[in-house]
């Protein structure tokens, strides 16, 4: 499939008059997306991202949410998300079909980017990073009755795995089943849905966000598994970025960066900031549940690249759901923060 030609008839789409000059493709190469770089004839760059994960619906409606997001989060944050190009009073969406691929795509005006957070974090960059997430949690929650309501909930997704895992997962299926019993009764038992629902961005890999001097958010891109959701929901990969083991391009989706000493230094500063309670902290466990599930078993062979699909699932099903109880140890979490 030629992307780059997909790339051409959307601009034509939207705007025939502003003539391309070239088109760079600049995505990270691990993921099914792609994002290029155009450089239009009147020296303008625009973004644009393309992609065929999950539903052409939800697309539409995510990055609809994040538009409204952007424009409604207090002005400390005015230039933290790019805003897509809107085309009269609509947000402009390109969707190219045929019988072969299902393939969408949006414009974004270029984002800056300042400093990155290195690989490894010291103590500092973990306080800090503490903060500042409770800081932008914390107004994404003073908003979040002005946002759009989603149609997908994690109920959904789960009910959605469930629907073909004898054909899609045969051999794993029974294994599925149990992880998908366990985290609706235990999200029940919670009273997951009665907890506040804010925007989330689920994939907080240090590629994916710049800071200023300070250590203050500047720069948020890579809106792949946004959702509405409780805060809860970004708690894993945070503990990932604050691991000891650091940024790293061999990965696996392992639970052990939640009970590490670095992830209770980054919870007890965000908790000074935006307070957790007791069923949030013991949510943690079933947002990594959810994670696996969703987007490492479900969504995992659409989303990240067959060789990444393959190995990353494989170990979820050899590796991480069978260990996950023997890991997770609530009662540490809950003693660090006197809950």
């Amino acid at each position: 499939m030629d992307y780059t030609k997909i790339i051409t008839h959307a601009w034509t789409a939207y705007d025939y008059s502003r003539p391309i000059h070239r088109i760079t493709d600049i995505s990270a190469m691990v993921s099914t997306n792609h994002v290029y770089k155009i450089r239009l004839k009147d020296r303008e760059n625009i973004i644009a991202k393309l992609s065929y994960f999950g539903k052409y619906d939800h697309f539409v409606q995510d990055h609809t949410i994040i538009n409204v997001l952007s424009n409604n989060l207090p002005v400390r944050y005015e230039n933290l998300l790019s805003r897509a190009l809107m085309k009269k009073d609509q947000l402009f969406f390109h969707r190219y079909l045929d019988d072969d691929i299902d393939v969408w795509v949006v414009f974004y005006r270029p984002i800056q980017i300042r400093h990155r957070l290195p690989a490894r974090l010291e103590t500092k960059h973990i306080e800090t990073l503490g903060k500042e997430f409770a800081k932008f949690h914390k107004a994404c929650h003073l908003i979040r009755h002005t946002l759009p309501h989603p149609s997908k909930d994690m109920t959904t997704d789960i009910t959605d795995l469930l629907k073909n895992v004898d054909r899609d997962f045969k051999d794993y299926a029974e294994d599925i089943r149990k992880h998908c019993d366990r985290f609706l009764v235990n999200t029940h038992a919670i009273n997951y849905y009665g907890f506040d629902k804010i925007p989330v961005f689920v994939d907080w890999n240090i590629g994916n966000f710049s800071i200023t001097a300070s250590g203050k958010f500047f720069s948020r891109w890579d809106y792949d598994w946004f959702r509405m959701s409780s805060r809860i929901v970004d708690f894993y990969f945070i503990s990932r970025v604050v691991s000891d083991v650091g940024d790293r391009t061999s990965f696996t989706y392992n639970c052990s960066t939640l009970m590490e000493d670095r992830f209770l230094i980054f919870l007890k500063k965000y908790h000074e900031v935006f307070p957790l309670t007791r069923p949030e902290v013991l949510f943690i466990k079933e947002a990594y549940r959810f994670f696996l599930l969703n987007y490492v078993v479900r969504e995992g062979i659409y989303f990240f690249r067959p060789d990444f699909a393959k190995q990353l699932q494989a170990d979820v099903f050899n590796e991480h759901l069978k260990t996950m109880d023997d890991i997770f140890d609530v009662d540490r979490l809950l003693h660090a923060l006197d809950l």
